[in-house]
């Protein structure tokens, strides 16, 4: 993590966004100025949302595709809201988290709230069909999103990078989870030339993004919703829920490795307790700056079962995101101590964000 300058960076829309960042960046040092930073977010908020327009498509993906309802239909939502505590104003420009495969040559076929793609490589002379493509439809579309809500921002919000998912999640999309795990005993030619591929155009893509908004003076930000100097990268590695201790540090932690090495901010995105017990390798690379601890749903909830877990992270001086119910948030600070950690939690009133904002500074 870099210290960034934030004293001439201003978005209209968060207008303590200076402040706010003090706090992200001690938050990385598991320090605090004066509370912990909390995100106002609902668990899973992205995958509840319900379009309302009057406006309508030939197909889903027309919707997806038309740029101009993505960004207006942002700015509508959000241009009389009131950003409080780390809750950044951030557009990203989404066609699902498929998209890094897109952009080398997979459809994508798109659905009400996210989109999907289906395994392509059945031997190994179908890695010629991973073809990295700026003319590619879905790399022009995410760019015409890019470059569209910079054009519409007029200083009042951030514009982040699309969700990219190289490494492993890369090879389970083209060769499919099933093969994959076959693969590690009957194919590890092929799947080691599967996973140099993933990998093999990320760092050029990201950097394309990265100059666009950075030449614009935003941040390097991303769905995370924590903005930061210099390149931020999301790595994860969901796919590794599949497999055992051995096999990920053959496989899966070099790629990781390659993969955070030229960025300045990596959040690794630990989703579930399948991926978690890979945590002490993942602890091993230096380069990961704080976990996202995402619990799950079901039985993986309420986030009181993971607070062992939780403290481990904090002992090994690991900053850490997480989703907390409001109606949970008493009974967690009375067992964890804030340091190091970021607070995402839901609210339904302007009344329940500032009272949150005052208890977490009571905080000890």
């Amino acid at each position: 993590m870099i210290k960034g300058d934030w004293s001439s960076t201003n978005f209209k829309w968060k207008p303590d966004f200076e402040e706010s960042m003090a706090r992200i960046e001690a938050w990385y040092l598991s320090d605090i100025i004066d509370r912990p930073p909390v995100r106002f977010h609902h668990h899973n908020a992205q995958f509840n949302h319900n379009e309302s327009s009057a406006k309508t498509w030939p197909d889903l993906k027309s919707r997806w595709f038309d740029a101009e309802y993505q960004v207006e239909s942002f700015i509508e939502q959000n241009k009389n809201k009131v950003f409080r505590g780390e809750t950044f104003p951030i557009f990203d420009p989404n066609l699902g988290p498929d998209i890094l495969q897109g952009f080398c040559g997979q459809k994508i076929d798109f659905g009400e709230i996210t989109s999907w793609t289906y395994p392509q490589i059945e031997s190994e002379e179908d890695l010629d069909k991973i073809v990295m493509d700026k003319e590619n439809v879905y790399f022009k579309k995410i760019e015409e999103l890019t470059r569209l809500a910079l054009d519409r921002c007029d200083g009042r919000y951030i514009v982040g990078y699309t969700d990219f998912h190289p490494g492993m999640d890369f090879v389970a999309s083209w060769r499919g989870n099933d093969k994959v795990c076959l693969d590690f005993y009957l194919n590890p030619e092929l799947l080691k030339k599967l996973i140099d591929i993933s990998t093999r155009d990320f760092q050029a893509i990201f950097d394309h993004f990265h100059d666009i908004l950075s030449a614009e003076g935003h941040p390097s930000a991303n769905w995370m919703g924590v903005p930061s100097a210099g390149k931020l990268h999301i790595p994860s590695n969901d796919f590794s829920s599949l497999i055992g201790r051995e096999l990920f540090d053959e496989y899966c932690l070099p790629i990781l490795q390659k993969e955070v090495k030229a960025m300045d901010t990596n959040i690794f995105h630990l989703d579930g307790k399948g991926v978690s017990k890979h945590i002490d390798s993942i602890l091993t690379v230096p380069e990961i700056d704080a976990i996202q601890w995402v619990q799950g749903v079901g039985e993986d909830q309420p986030i009181m079962q993971w607070i062992p877990f939780l403290k481990k992270l904090q002992k090994a001086k690991m900053p850490v995101i997480v989703d907390v119910a409001l109606e949970e948030l008493e009974t967690f600070m009375d067992e964890m101590s804030p340091e190091g950690l970021l607070l995402w939690t839901g609210c339904d009133s302007d009344e329940q964000e500032e009272d949150v904002l005052k208890r977490l500074k009571r905080w000890r």
